[in-house]
């Protein structure tokens, strides 16, 4: 640990010389951001935009970050307070207010976010949302990523400085998230080059810092991580900021580890304009921050010292007023985005994964006896890392072990699945490498790496527990793309283990829940049934540009009946192609992941015992879906079941009824019948189990009474 708090000043390098000239334009950025936030509170009352968030007492700090930081050099995670810092690093008020009236040239997001959510390709300005604390653990992955690159012999061109810098903001309330705590964690575990600014102002909305953090102060309680710099400054004065952001931005380049600067500011103005501080803020603690507010301070300090006269003081505020005032009418004149490109950018317009490029089903190169799903998975995944060195597996136990002096004495782990057996020997620790047991830790991470050009494919240890991580992939992974107007992806592969009809699986290791995914726009939903279109669909998901959800079963990684031999390192199965597993007449079940095998045994014996045809249809793919073959299909039988394993109410099957309903109307006989697991949880007693989850005797029940219809 390395601390320097401010009782500790006299041990502090000699203080940084800033010239005339730097503290002038320093006056003008804080000026500039103030003003900003003013025209845009304005706008606001005339009913010309339609949300305002300020940056009003954190422009000090702000600017000397954006002054000892490099734009398109060092990257950069702000929050909404931040317009300080985007400005000094080179984005302009007509960029701002471009935003704030939502116009279709909006650099930020094309109108697609509320103004005061930053981002910037060109300057290296990650695109930013609005849940706090999100934006921790994707910068510890953006930073990770010049690790990896750093350490990966075999990538040949990266894209790295070498001593860039990632700067991560944010408010002191959002460090009572526990993103917050998992970031620092592996910040400082892993030695990287983030550089926290908590930029203090003690208030989260109208909830004071006694009761967001224990003691009142979170560099006091982060006092023991390793190999982090603290620096606690004064954010009112930019001449402190500058010297501790400057000693912080070089801790984190000799890539010593993470610094925070902890820096005190004043919030002058409410939360937002949806916000009113009178309410919970008395008169005398206002009047007490007034006295620190830079924009009152600081030009008062600059005439007092000699650095600036009066009438250099008036040329800047003149500057500014007109620099706003053109922005402002460009903004106000700039045209709307068109109604119609609101659909774009949900997935990538360059790599379709549905199209005939990734389909070469219909010529595996087979080698080798039948195996497991398992098996197949494997080999996939070494294929893949032997032709693209990009790609990283991580996440808890999917190395075959941490400590490496060990590898010759053991056999490995692997994942508890062993699906990732083997792949640290062949590639090494720099590309697979175990996570901590943090769920939003493995895919926050998984963002920021892939933000930067290299192929996450991660592993969620079970459905069951992925829901910490819900909050960065709903929020951020599926986001990325759309909000930033396609000027940022992040293409993460998230294996998870999936499902039940495994004895003693329970309450806990047995959820599906596919539909709390397949509702997202932006996610690519994918559930194999059988061990050749798990190898054909992983390596689809691997080389697409999207982020995929890939989920497999546990009760189908080493069953006899799905096993297939090795197709080939080229065999791929494109998303949005169901398959038909079974040709039949009378009743066409649609289907995925284990109830496929129970729907073909059903139908099986209803064939033998009662005459009656049925089509088989597995979907494969849960989002995109198949919807040709499956109209099709009911054309020629005119009755259909789904069939799945989520929860009866509100699951998957759920939609694919309704839009059958909607689009196949026509063509049917009968009410399209769903057969599904009970309303309840799964239970640990087998009897209890095989009642809750759907079996070939239920499949068969609904054949019979949908064909007697």
């Amino acid at each position: 640990m390395a601390t320097r708090q401010r009782a500790a000043r006299k041990a502090a390098p000699a203080p940084v010389t800033l010239s005339k000239a730097d503290l002038l334009d320093i006056y003008r950025l804080m000026l500039l951001s103030r003003r900003l936030d003013d025209k845009e509170i304005q706008l606001k009352r005339q009913n010309k935009i339609y949300f305002q968030i300020s940056g009003a007492g954190h422009e000090a700090v702000l600017v000397a970050a954006g002054k000892v930081l490099r734009p398109a050099y060092d990257w950069f995670y702000p929050y909404y307070r931040d317009r300080a810092l985007c400005l000094t690093l080179g984005m302009t008020p007509t960029e701002m207010l471009l935003a704030a009236v939502g116009a279709a040239e909006d650099p930020n997001s094309g109108g697609r976010q509320m103004p005061s959510h930053w981002g910037h390709k060109q300057l290296n300005i990650v695109s930013q949302s609005s849940p706090t604390g999100t934006q921790f653990l994707q910068s510890v992955g953006c930073a990770e990523a010049w690790l990896r690159y750093n350490r990966i012999d075999d990538i040949n061109d990266k894209p790295i400085q070498g001593d860039e810098v990632v700067y991560c903001s944010a408010g002191d309330g959002t460090t009572s998230e526990g993103e917050w705590w998992e970031a620092l964690n592996s910040a400082s575990n892993l030695k990287l080059p983030v550089l926290f600014l908590i930029e203090d102002n003690k208030y989260a909305i109208s909830v004071p810092i006694e009761v967001q953090t224990a003691g009142g102060s979170v560099s006091k309680l982060v006092g023991n991580f390793p190999n982090l710099l603290i620096e606690e400054v004064d954010g009112s004065d930019p001449v402190l900021s500058y010297e501790a952001i400057l000693r912080a931005a070089d801790w984190c380049r000799q890539r010593k580890g993470p610094a925070i600067v902890h820096a005190h500011v004043i919030r002058p103005y409410s939360h937002s304009l949806s916000d009113d501080e009178i309410l919970y803020k008395p008169p005398r603690e206002r009047e007490e921050e007034a006295k620190r507010d830079p924009l009152k301070t600081f030009p008062k300090r600059l005439l007092e010292e000699g650095a600036a006269t009066e009438s250099e003081i008036d040329a800047i505020k003149a500057q500014v007023e007109e620099e706003i005032q053109v922005a402002t009418d460009m903004a106000l004149a700039s045209p709307q985005p068109k109604p119609e490109t609101a659909t774009l950018w949900v997935y990538s317009p360059d790599v379709d994964p549905t199209s005939e490029q990734f389909d070469t089903e219909d010529d595996p190169h087979f080698t080798g006896e039948p195996t497991t799903m398992v098996d197949l998975l494997n080999v996939c995944l070494k294929d893949e890392m032997a032709r693209d060195p990009r790609i990283l597996v991580f996440g808890e136990d999917v190395a075959d072990v941490s400590r490496e002096q060990y590898l010759k004495e053991v056999k490995g782990k692997g994942g508890v699945f062993k699906v990732t057996w083997g792949l640290q020997r062949q590639f090494g620790s720099n590309r697979v490498y175990n996570s901590p047991l943090a769920e939003a830790n493995i895919v926050g991470r998984a963002i920021g790496l892939a933000t930067r050009g290299l192929k996450p494919v991660v592993e969620i240890q079970f459905f069951d527990y992925i829901w910490p991580a819900y909050h960065q992939l709903r929020n951020e992974l599926a986001t990325m793309r759309w909000r930033s107007n396609n000027a940022f992806t992040a293409p993460v592969v998230v294996r998870v283990t999936y499902g039940g009809y495994l004895k003693g699986g329970s309450v806990y290791h047995s959820q599906t829940g596919a539909v709390i995914f397949t509702s997202i726009p932006g996610l690519r939903v994918i559930c194999p049934s059988t061990a050749l279109d798990a190898s054909g669909l992983l390596r689809t998901a691997i080389r697409c540009d999207d982020p995929v959800i890939f989920l497999e079963h546990k009760h189908l990684y080493r069953q006899t009946y799905n096993k297939a031999p090795n197709p080939g390192p080229n065999f791929m199965i494109p998303f949005g192609k169901a398959k038909v597993v079974r040709e039949g007449t009378a009743v066409t079940v649609v289907t995925y992941g284990a109830v496929v095998q129970r729907a073909l045994v059903a139908a099986k014996e209803l064939e033998e015992k009662d005459g009656v045809s049925v089509e088989i249809i597995d979907l494969r793919s849960l989002s995109p879906v198949d919807w040709e073959t499956i109209e099709a299909s009911i054309k020629k039988t005119n009755k259909v079941i789904v069939a799945y394993e989520d929860a009866y109410s509100w699951g998957y099957g759920a939609e694919i009824a309704a839009r059958i309903a909607d689009q196949c109307f026509p063509w049917l006989d009968a009410p399209v019948k769903r057969v599904a697991s009970t309303d309840t949880f799964v239970a640990y007693a087998p009897d209890l189990e095989d009642y809750i989850l759907p079996q070939v005797e239920d499949l068969a029940q609904a054949m019979r009474e949908l064909h007697a219809f």
